[in-house]
């Protein structure tokens, strides 16, 4: 008798070995169902030996004892599917298992094909993301946070000696980048398939330098000009989008273009109270008082909730003004 494939026993060996990666993958039957939904079982067992850190085909074809030609078609196949992390670098091709976040997660919702069920997907991430805290936990339980809030350099104040550094503007990381390429949102793309998305556009995520090239490679980002990537940012800017980006100063590989009712991280902060889940920027938001009239505006604009409107009086004698919560407030100036 041939051998039979204890499948539950293979997606929680793999649910285990995403686990141990940084931002984590905790255990839940909803996350099951999603590596069910993601990888057969016999992919589940094999990519669970693959690396985190990028290996190159040789070194891995020998520690697997797999020809290299059967190995890179097969890891090939799968990187198009948004499983394997597949790119070139040196003359040489490298291969690696994604973690969930940034990852998996974000390379589902980049796919467009009609041959994966990605209505079924968007409700079992949106289960396992908010059926409790674990998940989020688990992506920053850590002293460091992914992500970081880019000033949005028209919001600083004119004439007051302000210095912004490269590093911090999305403008520089955009026009600086060696290859810049877009893709869908994956956290309004979900939400799409949950009728729970705003009307914000979805052709926003921007991949750059490095981290552009394997998912251009996979068809998972359109590869485009950098003049291109700047109009996108520009466009995201005028419809009230926050833009983060990876917390490192060199080699910035994405950056996001968030609204505040679908980002996933932005969810974290409002459902759980994850506070410092983004990095904020170097200024945060301050009122004016002898301007502020207390329309309302910011405190609709602000992605986080982080403004409130008060009011005091009656009448003629009326006065409404916004306040911060400087807590929660990331500095990204919408």
């Amino acid at each position: 008798m041939g051998h039979i494939l204890n499948s539950d026993r293979e997606y929680r060996l793999l649910q285990q070995r995403l686990d141990r990666n940084l931002t984590g993958a905790p255990y839940s039957p909803t996350f099951t169902q999603i590596l069910e939904i993601l990888f057969t079982p016999e992919e589940a067992k094999f990519v669970r030996d693959l690396p985190s850190r990028p290996m190159a085909l040789e070194d891995l074809s020998r520690k697997l004892n797999v020809p290299q030609n059967a190995l890179a078609d097969r890891l090939g196949g799968m990187a198009q599917r948004g499983l394997i992390l597949d790119f070139e670098a040196k003359g040489k091709r490298f291969f690696a298992l994604p973690p969930l976040v940034i990852g998996l997660f974000e390379y589902t919702f980049m796919r467009t094909g009609e041959d994966f069920p990605i209505a079924e997907a968007a409700r079992l991430f949106d289960q396992y993301m908010t059926e409790n805290d674990r998940f989020f936990r688990s992506v920053y339980q850590g002293k460091t946070q992914l992500g970081r809030a880019l000033v949005r350099e028209e919001s600083l104040p004119e004439g007051d000696h302000v210095e912004v550094l490269d590093w911090e503007r999305a403008s520089y990381l955009v026009e600086s980048a060696f290859v810049a390429a877009v893709s869908t949102c994956p956290c309004r793309h979900k939400a799409s398939h949950l009728d729970k998305a705003c009307d914000r556009p979805q052709r926003t995520c921007l991949t750059l330098n490095g981290g552009a090239l394997p998912l251009i490679k996979n068809g998972l980002a359109e590869q485009i000009t950098n003049a291109e990537a700047m109009q996108i940012l520009q466009q995201c800017k005028e419809a009230g989008l926050a833009q983060t980006g990876d917390n490192v100063k060199k080699n910035v590989t994405y950056i996001c273009n968030c609204c505040g009712c679908c980002c996933a991280v932005i969810e974290a902060v409002k459902l759980f109270d994850f506070k410092h889940a983004i990095v904020s920027s170097n200024w945060i938001m301050e009122v004016d008082l002898s301007k502020c009239k207390g329309c309302g505006k910011c405190a609709k604009a602000c992605p986080l909730g982080a403004i409130e409107i008060r009011e005091e009086g009656e009448g003629k004698a009326k006065r409404m003004w916004a306040v911060v919560n400087q807590e929660l407030c990331i500095g990204c100036g919408v």
